[in-house]
């Protein structure tokens, strides 16, 4: 009887499903799709090759992620300088792990220092979740305006950071009325102990916490107390075991100098203009900052002298701190830096009684701390400062922008790269340009070269394109960490969400600061001779 009855359904369904199908079809676009491969735990508890179909964004969708988080500033300031920045961030992690801040402070009209302001850039790479990196967006910035605050009202404050020669010398020989911040060393000195004293407010807090709850007599019996209930125990406890990178920009307009200083694996890139005898100009590429990974061989050497002679071999493995964690210098990871039995503590005290656990420290850790927050402060004059009198010639060579980025824009980007896809902006360029053109429109040379401490693996080939699409300087170079103008391989990478995408790209975060002259019709930087291209 069954056998019987499925024919005629069968000729129902092809003489009226068919064209139904094929209407509908025509109507609703078909989803495509890509496949990826990934690595995932088997039945049999393997790690194995598996294939994941990815739904495939349009190129309208992606144009809509890349700008949706872009922002740009523009900073007016006496003298007719202009200062304007772009920021952007594109997210692999749900949440993304990185974060930002910016800040300009004014001079008091009574302060002894000439006319001019503070300018504050940060960018952060958090990493083993967001919760270090947020608060370093709140703080970071007014930690060190603080720090330098303190120090330029009362420069003699911090002498007692001090040995007993430099004291006497800082008593005897220094120059009268000349402003604490008017000497780089000083300045410096104050961003590495704001960095170095966040740190430890950062890391110490649980411990603060538990030495408050626990009494002498709980302590000789080694009972430790419930303290997943105290209202600032869960965020102390993530602040300090998550991490992060952070890279902060200081200009000074005021004594002309630019200030970088770097904690971790992202990278601050300079682009200076220098006129040549063809009129046409060339960027030099000035790289103000080292990758701070177990890859650099002077981390390597450094975190090695730290450290017993019989640890040398394990310290750094795989170009990572003991074999897990990439930047050799962070805010948090706490894992890295409280001993093992601190550790078993704080977890009995703060995980356990929710159900939850620490991640557990690393088996090689004996002598913590492996990862400090002691800051590579670099510094620049800002030697086009003040402007030029409208009827002198403007200086052969000036720094007309820098780039702050965490590692996920390097991983895809070199230094050259990002300075020529800048300077092609400023030139006008639009629309695709072969990567192998961009050399001869835009001509970059090297200055400070920096150290490269990445793995390059995953950077693009030198076949393609760039794309020129996007207004906003910073979603103009995360665009083009991801594809440019290869629309195809842009839209799959893009397109992969988490948390897949963190084995293709990592979270990407750029600031991008520039300055015209603003008593122009248009920025100095516009009148770069480059060639327009074509749509």
């Amino acid at each position: 009887m069954l056998r019987r009855a499925w024919k005629p359904i069968l000729g129902t369904t092809v003489l009226v499903g068919t064209p139904a199908y094929l209407y509908y079809r025509s109507r609703k676009p078909t989803l495509e799709t890509f496949d990826i491969s990934l690595k995932a735990t088997g039945p049999d508890g393997k790690r194995q090759m598996v294939t994941q179909s990815i739904p495939l964004l349009t190129k309208d969708q992606i144009d809509g992620r890349i700008r949706e988080h872009a922002s740009a500033k523009t900073m007016p300031r006496p003298g007719g300088i202009v200062w304007k920045s772009t920021t952007a961030y594109f997210a692999s992690n749900d949440p993304i792990e990185d974060a930002n801040g910016s800040l300009l402070i004014e001079r008091d009209a009574s302060d002894a220092s000439p006319p001019g302001d503070y300018l504050f850039f940060a960018v952060m790479d958090g990493h083993g979740g967001p919760h270090t990196s947020r608060v370093l967006a709140d703080i970071l910035i007014p930690t060190v305006a603080m720090e330098l605050a303190s120090r330029v009202n009362d420069p003699k404050a911090n002498l007692n950071d001090s040995g007993l020669i430099h004291k006497a010398k800082s008593l005897i020989w220094s120059p009268p009325n000349v402003p604490y911040d008017a000497n780089p060393a000083n300045v410096s000195s104050a961003i590495e102990a704001a960095f170095t004293k966040l740190d430890a407010q950062i890391v110490n807090t649980p411990l603060e916490i538990l030495y408050n709850a626990v009494d002498q007599e709980a302590l000789k019996k080694r009972q430790i107390p419930d303290l997943s209930k105290h209202p600032f125990a869960l965020s102390s406890i993530q602040t300090a075991m998550s991490g992060s990178c952070a890279l902060l920009a200081m200009l000074d307009t005021s004594h002309r100098n630019l200030y970088v200083a770097c904690l971790g694996d992202s990278r601050a890139v300079a682009g200076v203009y220098e006129e040549t005898a063809d009129g046409k100009g060339v960027w030099r590429v000035e790289v103000l900052t080292e990758d701070q990974t177990g890859r650099n061989p002077n981390e390597l050497k450094r975190i090695q002298s730290e450290h017993p002679a019989d640890e040398a071999q394990y310290v750094v493995r795989n170009g990572r701190i003991l074999g897990g964690l990439e930047p050799s210098r962070a805010f948090g990871d706490a894992r890295y830096k409280w001993p093992r039995e601190v550790q078993e503590v704080l977890n009995k005290a703060f995980m356990e009684p929710l159900g939850e656990a620490m991640r557990t420290p690393p088996p090689t850790l004996k002598t913590p701390p492996y990862v400090i927050a002691k800051p590579v402060v670099t510094h620049r004059p800002l030697s086009f400062l003040p402007l030029p009198a409208p009827d002198t010639p403007a200086p052969k060579s000036a720094l007309r922008f820098l780039v702050l980025a965490t590692d996920g824009l390097w991983d895809e980007l070199s230094n050259e790269e990002v300075v020529a896809l800048v300077g092609g902006h400023f030139a006008g360029l639009r629309g695709t340009i072969p990567k192998s053109a961009l050399p001869d429109l835009v001509p970059t040379s090297t200055g400070t070269a920096g150290v490269e401490g990445k793995d390059k693996s995953r950077r693009q080939q030198q076949q393609g394109a760039w794309a020129f699409e996007d207004d906003n300087l910073s979603a103009h170079l995360i665009r083009n960490a991801l594809g440019g103008g290869d629309v195809e391989h842009l839209r799959k990478l893009a397109s992969i969400p988490a948390p897949y995408s963190r084995r293709f790209r990592d979270d990407i975060t750029v600031t991008v600061v520039w300055w015209e002259d603003g008593r122009e019709g248009q920025a100095q930087v516009d009148e770069v001779a480059v060639p327009k291209a074509k749509l």
